[in-house]
């Protein structure tokens, strides 16, 4: 086995749930503990990206709805679609109403069935118009909801990671990092998102504040339901719930910061 490495949980972070050019060296459960704690920082990174392209689009003359749409393109790209695939595939199992081992049968498909189709099209118009919404109130307030979401989306995967938590299949993703982190490390990543995002929101002024502060317990909290749910409905957790809870934290938070 490779030496351990403190940059152990950062390739595997990026190696996993990103494409960028990052070599993961290491497979075991403490390199997934340090990678789901470092999972904020790959969301980081994605919303950067998301953020940048949609500046450019509309520093270059395009309105706020086409910029919402290449804005929420970047996160499914820099995922090879992996989260919003994940979130067709755990409606489907949901959807079905079938005990856990047909729910997860169903959920192994490689086709997507109409509740994924259903799922899908809500998320994405969901994400397009509250980014058109933020971007046209201001293009600081769009970039930002885009950073903010991307990273509160991959803190869901930290929450969901931790001591506890059980995997529903003996293989795949999700059994490589359930009940890796522990619920201290966990609520510690979740206060080193949250002051940061709310700090930001300051920025722009106290109702931003309250608005970003709010974004961050109700999508924390939507995730929270989903995988209560999906725990009880499959026996725990997949790849897949992981990619749903996600999707979840990241619309409910767009939907949020583009209120008022």
């Amino acid at each position: 086995m490779p030496r351990s490495s403190p940059l152990d949980g950062v390739r595997f972070a990026f190696g996993t749930l990103t494409v960028f050019p990052v070599r993961v060296t290491r497979w075991d459960r403490e390199a997934a503990r340090g990678g789901m704690l470092c999972a904020p920082l790959a969301g980081l990174a994605v919303g950067a990206a998301a953020a940048a392209l949609g500046l450019v689009l509309l520093f270059l003359g395009a309105g706020a709805p086409l910029a919402a749409v290449a804005t929420a393109a970047v996160p499914a790209v820099l995922t090879r679609g992996l989260h919003l695939d994940g979130l067709a595939d755990t409606a489907d199992g949901l959807g079905s109403g079938k005990p856990a081992e047909d729910a997860l049968r169903i959920m192994k498909q490689s086709d997507i069935g109409p509740f994924g189709v259903i799922a899908l099209v809500l998320v994405l118009l969901a994400q397009v118009a509250a980014l058109a919404q933020a971007y046209d109130t201001s293009w600081a307030r769009g970039a930002f909801a885009a950073v903010v979401s991307a990273t509160l989306a991959r803190l869901a995967l930290t929450l969901a990671a931790r001591a506890g938590v059980p995997a529903a299949r003996p293989e795949g993703l999700g059994a490589a990092v359930a009940g890796v982190v522990p619920v201290r490390g966990a609520l510690l990543a979740a206060v080193a998102v949250a002051v940061p995002a709310a700090a930001g929101g300051a920025l722009f002024g106290a109702y931003d504040l309250a608005r970003t502060a709010l974004a961050v317990v109700v999508a924390l909290a939507a995730a929270e339901a989903l995988l209560r749910h999906c725990t009880r409905r499959f026996g725990g957790v997949t790849g897949d719930v992981f990619g749903g809870l996600a999707e979840t934290a990241a619309t409910t938070a767009l939907v949020v910061l583009s209120l008022g």
